[in-house]
């Protein structure tokens, strides 16, 4: 049943249809309803001051991803932890995520020139739950072949999650 719901919310977001929280059924800290997608219209402080005072309720760090539906590296990202439950309920059991739109509609840079230069996308920060900058991850660095390297994000997730 989840995987066609899965599949059913991935053909809507591929088609364009506004933010579904995507996570309200499984997420294990329902107050906080995280955006599946990058949206150029999003107000992307607006969600980062949300996800630290989420990440302050629930003992948790933010991770900032930083790309674009444009970005196949982004959605190769994405992709994998829709695949892959370990690396997803680590995630979210360490990190309330924000996704950070950089595209050319949005390119947040008021926002993002608060953090250091972003090399290539997907990029992810990783801030505390007082929205300090914790460390900045060149998504490069866990790429393997066409894809990024299961191991290498959970030691990532495993190293930044505070848990």
């Amino acid at each position: 049943m989840l995987r066609s719901l899965f599949l059913s919310l991935t053909l809507l977001v591929i088609m364009g249809a506004p933010d579904l929280p995507a996570q309200t059924l499984s997420s294990p800290h329902p107050a906080y309803i995280p955006v599946e997608r990058f949206d150029p219209a999003r107000d992307a402080e607006k969600d980062i001051r949300d996800a630290v005072a989420e990440a302050q309720r629930s003992s948790r760090r933010v991770l900032l991803d930083v790309g674009g539906d444009w970005c196949i590296w982004c959605r190769r990202l994405d992709s994998l932890f829709a695949s892959r439950d370990d690396l997803r309920k680590l995630r979210d059991a360490g990190f309330v995520t924000v996704k950070v739109n950089w595209s050319k509609e949005n390119k947040n840079e008021r926002l993002l020139s608060h953090y250091p230069p972003v090399p290539g996308y997907p990029h992810l920060f990783v801030l505390n739950q007082e929205g300090k900058l914790l460390h900045s991850q060149d998504t490069s660095e866990l790429e393997k072949g066409k894809g990024h390297d299961p191991d290498k994000v959970m030691a990532f997730l495993k190293r930044w999650g505070g848990r």
